[in-house]
């Protein structure tokens, strides 16, 4: 097995024992969040009905320049970060004023912690 293929089951694996433990709902659903090497996505679902309210990604959030023309470190970030406020403005349409954080077994710092701080700049509670 490859390190990367190593890395990825590892990352599945902490992603189903957290999923264990949480789930959304209509008055709270759950945002979830993937990274992969050139983007982050995310997505507010509803377990309890299998729904999803709301979805974003940072290919579709401008910020300044796009992703192909970096201007040094931390412009991942900066994207992350206004996913998680764009996402948190379509929750507040939606009437949504707390979220379950579901990291995806990722670590929480880094694009994940960005996202949570983009909802929490909007008023969402994480």
């Amino acid at each position: 097995m490859t390190k990367t293929a190593s890395q990825t089951n590892l990352r599945l694996r902490r992603h189903r024992r957290i999923r264990a433990t949480m789930s959304g709902t209509a008055e709270r659903p759950r945002v979830s969040v993937f990274k992969s090497s050139k983007h982050t996505y995310a997505q507010a679902i509803d377990d309890k009905k299998h729904l999803t309210l709301a979805s974003v990604s940072d290919e579709s959030v401008k910020v300044g320049k796009t992703s192909e023309a970096r201007e040094g470190a931390g412009n991942k970030e900066k994207h992350a970060f206004a996913l998680g406020q764009v996402l948190g403005a379509k929750l507040k349409e939606l009437g949504v004023s707390t979220v379950v954080f579901d990291r995806g077994g990722f670590q929480y710092h880094g694009r994940v912690q960005a996202v949570a701080d983009g909802l929490r700049q909007v008023g969402i509670t994480v």
